[in-house]
């Protein structure tokens, strides 16, 4: 017989897991190689998007996908981009309703941005360049700016 002290049995402990991760969709362009490869004197203008995007697979299990573009520009010409969909399937357990998304669009993201992360600056190294090392990303910031978004604006008084 075990005792919990008061607590949740086993069986009733919050659980996280991941069941699968992958690549579910992966590009990555130099179209204008070899010129592009020329070292420049001054740094390229990278930009990066991130979204996550989740999709209930059944009662427990979620697919989270992180969705990363980026592409690097020097002087109006294109040097590289990508694209990359990042996926993981998440069972997740015992989770109290209100704290489920926060889990499902911050937890989750973050345990899959590291492998995202390595993708994305292998390829970038096998397309010539720099290996291009993502800054960490604040998945609670995205998190919050989501739900801004999603709450009702205030009417306008006329």
């Amino acid at each position: 017989m075990s005792t919990t002290n008061g607590g949740p049995s086993a069986d009733q402990v919050p659980q996280l897991n991941v069941v699968a991760q992958y690549i579910k969709d992966f590009s990555f362009e130099n179209p204008n190689a070899p010129q592009s490869l020329i070292p420049k004197q001054e740094p390229p203008q990278i930009n990066i998007q991130i979204n996550v995007n989740a999709t209930p697979l059944s009662d427990t299990d979620i697919e989270v996908v992180l969705d990363l573009q980026g592409k690097a520009e020097h002087s109006g010409s294109l040097l590289f981009n990508f694209e990359l969909q990042f996926g993981g399937v998440f069972r997740i357990r015992n989770v109290p309703q209100e704290n489920l998304n926060a889990i499902v669009l911050i937890e989750c993201p973050r345990l899959l941005f590291p492998f995202a992360r390595e993708i994305v600056a292998t390829s970038v190294r096998n397309g010539g360049f720099p290996p291009l090392l993502l800054d960490p990303v604040d998945f609670v910031g995205l998190y919050r700016q989501k739900m801004e978004q999603m709450q009702p604006q205030p009417a306008t008084q006329s």
